[in-house]
């Protein structure tokens, strides 16, 4: 590149002699992990990589690549000045980058001949099998160390998953609590007698709803500046729109974040949190789950703040709960499943639905005005909120029959905050219910009137929710009454399913013919083509 470098890359001289090879992630920018291994700066070495197989996978979104490079260059950064390490830093846009993850941890082995490789461990078993490969064809011991940035080891969830009769978020959230006396009263029981307030957070957004602040935003400063020019000019097809760009991408934004968060909408999230607002991408969202998943900010952070908030006089019990519920119970939860259940969970399809992600999920081109809203809110932002993601652009995928591995391959690709082991238990869990029930007790359909029911998504939408079948019938609803018809002999047992399978009973079997139909029409004008992966 001809423009002069804002970013200096720190490079070991390779003088010294290198005991231990550490490799850090993308998503393992928290000094304490390194703090947590106990390196010796004279004979240890710490390798970060930015490497373009593994920023543009999916390809990316252009946010999350940007998000993921400017951080990155914020912590070496950071970690130069401070000089507590060892460092090999391999920038993007060196000219001698090999463009390859492992061809640079490779590289660096054969450059500096350490006696070990170590490592924290990885986001994804992909990564660490990589890793693996990596010891095994340099003949080195490999050190993989447990995290400190989570409240559950990996281990502890396995003893504790084969000591309980069900494995639930629910119940490794009140495990935690206990364990960590969250929000207990005097006697040991949860404060305001109730262990859960979920039941208070179902409520519409409508026309005279509080209205949201604007979050926090952190303009970008001269190194993110340099970050946005290289990945405008590296990856010009990658998906989403670059600008604006205000992630946070130090601690101290992260935290200057977690700060806005409770003092400006933590007090509404609790009511808010499962409603649909059209033109509103962040409601009363934290949006602080890139900075988490980068490990900018740590769940102790989070959970200190909104006890604090709880403490004072104006944040009611339940949106306090309610938030520490998604950090120290679905979080959690989340990964301990993920390394639970092993590398072939990412493949699960217990449901059987092979169709193809349709074209809209790139392009927001269709006329579903919720779905639309949902897609190009990702195009824009790189983000989309839980609601968004269950109820609607997961929600669409469950019920008109599209791939799990699919689904889940574009969330990683095109959401700022994805990282693999949180993204694929709540594909293939909670939004799909590809795992057959390890994560959920059975699948959430929506039709068009139940997201209807969440607030102005359906706004001067041309479609109508309450029809399954006709030019004007809401896709949602026809595909939600195909679906319960086509698992029919799979959900009429479940009892937590019979309300929905009363839904399907109330139809005569030429309305189930023509909704069948229907369905079939619309998988091929969406391009989605057969569920059973046949010819549609």
């Amino acid at each position: 590149m001809s423009r002069r470098r804002r970013f200096r890359p720190p490079v070991d001289d390779g003088a010294r002699p290198v005991r231990d090879l550490v490799v850090v992630f993308s998503d393992q920018l928290d000094p304490k992990g390194l703090d947590s291994l106990r390196l010796d700066r004279r004979k240890d070495l710490v390798l970060l990589v930015e490497a373009a197989d593994e920023l543009g996978r999916g390809p990316a979104h252009r946010q999350r690549i940007a998000l993921h490079l400017a951080a990155m260059r914020h912590f070496a950064d950071g970690l130069a000045r401070r000089r507590r390490h060892r460092l090999e830093y391999r920038a993007l846009d060196d000219v001698t980058n090999r463009g390859a993850l492992d061809a640079e941890i490779s590289a660096a082995i054969e450059r500096f001949r350490p006696a070990r490789l170590r490592a924290l461990r990885p986001g994804s078993w992909r990564l660490l099998n990589l890793l693996r490969g990596q010891a095994e064809a340099a003949g080195l011991e490999l050190e993989v160390a447990e995290e400190p940035h989570f409240l559950e080891t990996p281990g502890a969830f396995v003893r504790w998953a084969r000591s309980t009769r069900r494995v639930r978020p629910e119940l490794l959230y009140r495990r935690i609590r206990k364990r960590l006396h969250i929000l207990l009263d005097a006697d040991g029981g949860p404060e305001g007698r109730r262990w859960s307030f979920d039941r208070d957070s179902h409520n519409p957004w409508r026309r005279g709803s509080p209205r949201p602040p604007q979050p926090r935003r952190f303009p970008p400063d001269e190194l993110t500046r340099e970050v946005l020019e290289i990945v405008a000019e590296r990856f010009p097809e990658a998906p989403g729109q670059l600008e604006p760009f205000g992630w946070p991408v130090t601690r101290t934004e992260a935290l200057a974040a977690l700060e806005d968060f409770v003092a400006n909408r933590l007090g509404q999230f609790g009511t808010y949190r499962d409603a649909l607002a059209t033109g509103r991408p962040w409601l009363f969202h934290s949006l602080l789950s890139p900075a988490l998943n980068l490990k900018l900010l740590d769940p102790r952070d989070c959970v200190a703040a909104a006890l604090d908030a709880y403490r004072g006089p104006s944040t009611p019990l339940q949106s306090v709960e309610c938030f520490l519920r998604e950090i120290i119970g679905w979080r959690e939860f989340a990964r301990g499943v993920y390394w639970l259940e092993g590398p072939e969970y990412a493949e699960r399809n217990e449901l059987g639905q092979h169709g193809r992600l349709p074209p809209l999920y790139r392009t927001a081109d269709t006329d579903m005005h919720c779905l639309r809203d949902a897609v190009g809110r990702v195009l824009q932002h790189g983000y989309g909120h839980r609601a968004q993601r269950l109820a609607v652009t997961g929600n669409f995928a469950l019920l008109s029959g599209i791939e799990p591995r699919a689904l889940a391959e574009w969330t990683l690709a095109t959401h700022v905050d994805a990282v693999e082991w949180a993204t694929v238990p709540e594909t293939m869990g909670l939004a799909l219910y590809a795992d057959g029930g390890v994560v959920a007790d059975r699948p959430d359909p929506l039709s068009g009137l139940a997201i209807r029911r969440r607030g102005d998504a359906c706004r001067d939408c041309r479609f109508d929710p309450r029809r399954g079948t006709g030019e004007d019938a809401c896709p949602f609803t026809t595909f939600y009454q195909e679906f319960l018809d086509r698992h029919r002999e799979r959900f009429s047992t479940n009892p937590r399913m019979r309300p929905m399978m009363s839904d399907l009973e109330r139809l005569d079997p030429n309305e189930i013919e023509a909704v069948r139909e229907r369905a079939r029409e619309l998988r091929e004008e969406l391009g989605i083509g057969a569920v059973d992966g046949g010819a549609s």
